[in-house]
């Protein structure tokens, strides 16, 4: 397989095939002795959390491991999570898994030297500038899954159990210094989570594209990201072995994440309320939510839709586009409405309040009101 290299942007990232093997590698490279990995309770007992600790241990490394990671991760998480840090006198953090575990491990890092409250660094304005830069361990970021991007992400979702709010927490130190991206770690993923983490990476990049900030770079990232998911998600989805497919698809993911670096905007402001409040999958959720705010958008980004329908080979222009994502979404089973994703009889006056004070919502195209808001809820059901 030719699908390897050595690539800094925006961090230094190690992609190929069986490069877990350079983990211990990777710690010295980053400056951690002593590490502890992170992950979520679902992938700790898998062979590659198993094997990867071993790879630690027999380097010296220890082989500490923290597992206490809900699916949308929150403060309690983070304290239990800091507890054992500190505990174990560890020196940096392998965040390891999906974008809960990768999320979490960062956050872990980042607030182990703060003694201001989390939701102090929320990413408004120049929170991040409260924060001791000195006190933030190093992180080396392992993603198993294809779809959040967190691995290249200066920032982490935590949700707030008290108002049942996600919040994303931000610093520029917060990006891990190492990444490894080796397909292997997500040949076999289950079907359910290859199509919610492959539309979250196409989600990532279509926001990206439309958002109305200027970022020529990021576009560009976008636009090619979306053809990567087009074109290697249906046979990553079709195939859990298809090791070229799962590369390309961990490819998407990270250029979606680097992609959003220009922002974000409808499909993630509906969505982070309804995961926070009804605890629902990240990236199945926003394949829920695009084809209403892709129809919601339309007289601002009709025409960047037909450019990019016109990169993509997709006949039809913007129609062509949104038949295309309708049809995606049904390839790979994903829920129609809300009711279908699990959310019955949601309370759509918090839904809308929570949306319009999320950060992503500033990121629209077009902009976000209580009265569209709710009617973008309403057609969801």
């Amino acid at each position: 397989m030719k699908l390897v290299g050595n690539w800094s942007y925006p961090t230094a990232i190690r992609f190929g095939a069986g490069r877990i093997a350079e983990i211990a590698e990777a710690c010295t490279a980053a400056q951690i002795q002593k590490p502890l990995l992170v992950t979520d309770r679902g992938l700790a007992s898998f062979d590659i959390t198993q094997q990867t600790l071993n790879l630690l241990e027999s380097a010296g490394l220890g082989r500490a491991l923290f597992a206490e990671v809900d699916p949308n991760p929150n403060e309690k998480n983070l304290e239990e999570g800091l507890r054992v840090f500190r505990e174990g006198s560890f020196d940096g953090v392998i965040a390891f898994g999906g974008g809960s575990g990768l999320d979490l491990a960062k956050l872990i890092a980042f607030m182990v030297g703060q003694t201001r409250s989390v939701w102090d660094f929320e990413d408004i304005g120049d929170w991040w500038t409260r924060a001791n830069h000195d006190g933030i361990k190093p992180i080396i970021a392992v993603p198993t899954t294809a779809g959040t991007g967190s691995e290249v992400g200066r920032a982490g979702v935590l949700t707030n159990t008290a108002t049942q709010e996600k919040k994303i927490i931000f610093h520029p130190k917060i990006l891990p210094s190492v990444v490894i991206c080796d397909p292997k770690l997500t040949v076999g993923m289950p079907q359910k989570i290859t199509a919610g983490t492959g539309m979250d990476a196409f989600a990532h990049c279509l926001e990206a594209y439309c958002s109305p900030f200027y970022h020529p770079l990021s576009q560009g990232v976008a636009l090619e990201g979306m053809r990567l998911v087009k074109e290697y998600l249906p046979p990553a989805y079709a195939d859990g072995t298809d090791l070229e497919a799962r590369a390309h698809m961990m490819s998407a993911a990270a250029m979606g994440a680097t992609a959003f670096t220009k922002g974000l905007g409808a499909i993630h402001a509906l969505s982070h309320p309804l995961g926070a409040m009804y605890h629902t999958h990240h990236g199945t959720t926003n394949a829920v939510c695009m084809a209403a705010v892709l129809q919601f958008n339309r007289p601002v980004v009709e025409e960047l839709i037909e450019k990019a329908a016109a990169y993509l080979n997709i006949d039809g222009g913007f129609e062509g586009f949104a038949a295309f994502v309708d049809q995606l979404n049904a390839s790979l089973d994903i829920p129609r409405n809300l009711s279908e994703l699990g959310v019955k009889s949601p309370d759509l006056e918090a839904l809308t309040r929570k949306a319009l004070t999320d950060p992503c919502a500033g990121g629209n195209p077009v902009a976000m009101t209580t009265k569209n808001t709710r009617q973008l809820y309403e057609a969801l059901l």
